[in-house]
């Protein structure tokens, strides 16, 4: 571990990190995370011209993230536990993966497609202006999966690897991905450096997660491991994909397939089998998010006793 944390410290604030997401959800003014995309939308916007965009895309993520993270380590050595927990409720996005695909549920369920489409466009970045139902449901049950591995799981990673900094350094950096990881004529290039260190970042969580999923999928665990290692090969994300295959694989839904993106229609390779997504898929992948995250806090829980129960005996 590279925090000074015992195991049985860092299970404790993880518990006590996620519960508290829970309990308060995102803050509806000053997120921190919306606050660095505002910095970082700055510092894309003075240095992606000119030539060598990927040595300036570099140079931006090393602006962007590091000094944050390393103030945060600081921090946190200085002011004691309790900032490793605040540091972890502010990276962690469970709560807020309910609060934006539940009313999409709703919508849905009320044949309100306007509301539908508005709401999934927030979550997305896909045309929704004239998708129906089966297309928002799909995009639905997409995101909660990918973004259980980015929002949840990988940040819990990295906090019981290096506490509230390594939160943070894998939350900024998954947020760079996000913003600057276009594979397009202004982010070919410059963002190369965030999108592969995200893949790097995420290669060990995406894997646990979609191991996971597979070890959560009850009696459909064969099915969530075969669509894991036949389909997710074909995904263009090398974490994405068994996140999103295993899911699809527990959920016996189909997902994937046609999406539209800049007025093009593109299609992506399959994932899991079964019939096209519901609103009640929406719901389903959401439940599968939040069982891992109660089995990531077990497993924790686990660990920490049998440290303390070996500690008198090392």
């Amino acid at each position: 571990m590279l925090t000074g944390l015992s195991l049985p410290q860092l299970a404790g604030l993880l518990v006590a990190g996620v519960l508290l997401d829970l309990l308060l959800g995102e803050p509806r003014r000053w997120h921190p995370l919306t606050g660095f995309g505002n910095v970082a939308t700055r510092i894309e916007l003075a240095l992606n011209r000119g030539g060598r965009r990927w040595v300036r895309g570099a140079l931006a993520w090393t602006l962007a993230v590091l000094p944050l993270a390393a103030l945060s380590w600081w921090a946190a050595e200085h002011a004691g536990l309790w900032l490793h927990a605040v540091l972890l409720v502010a990276c962690i996005g469970l709560r807020s993966l309910r609060d934006h695909a539940m009313p999409i549920v709703d919508a849905l369920r009320a044949g309100d497609l306007a509301t539908a489409r508005t709401r999934t466009s927030w979550i997305v970045s896909r045309d929704t202006q004239d998708a129906l139902e089966p297309d928002l449901a799909k995009a639905g049950a997409e995101s909660l999966l990918e973004n259980g591995n980015d929002a949840v799981f990988g940040t819990l990673f990295w906090f019981m690897v290096a506490g509230g900094a390594g939160a943070v350094l894998f939350r900024l950096a998954n947020t760079l991905d996000a913003m600057w990881g276009y594979r397009n004529e202004r982010f070919m290039l410059f963002g190369r450096t965030a999108a592969r260190i995200d893949d790097v970042l995420n290669y060990v969580p995406a894997r646990l997660t979609a191991l996971s999923y597979v070890l959560l999928a009850g009696t459909a665990r064969g099915r969530a491991w075969r669509c894991w290692r036949t389909q997710a090969p074909t995904w263009s994300s090398p974490n994405a994909g068994p996140v999103m295959a295993s899911g699809a694989g527990a959920l016996g839904v189909s997902l994937g397939g046609a999406a539209v993106y800049e007025g093009q229609v593109e299609q992506r390779p399959p994932l899991g089998t079964g019939p096209a997504a519901t609103a009640a898929d929406i719901v389903r992948a959401w439940r599968l998010v939040l069982d891992t995250t109660f089995l990531w806090l077990v497993l924790a829980c686990g660990a920490a006793v049998i440290a303390i129960v070996a500690a008198p005996h090392a």
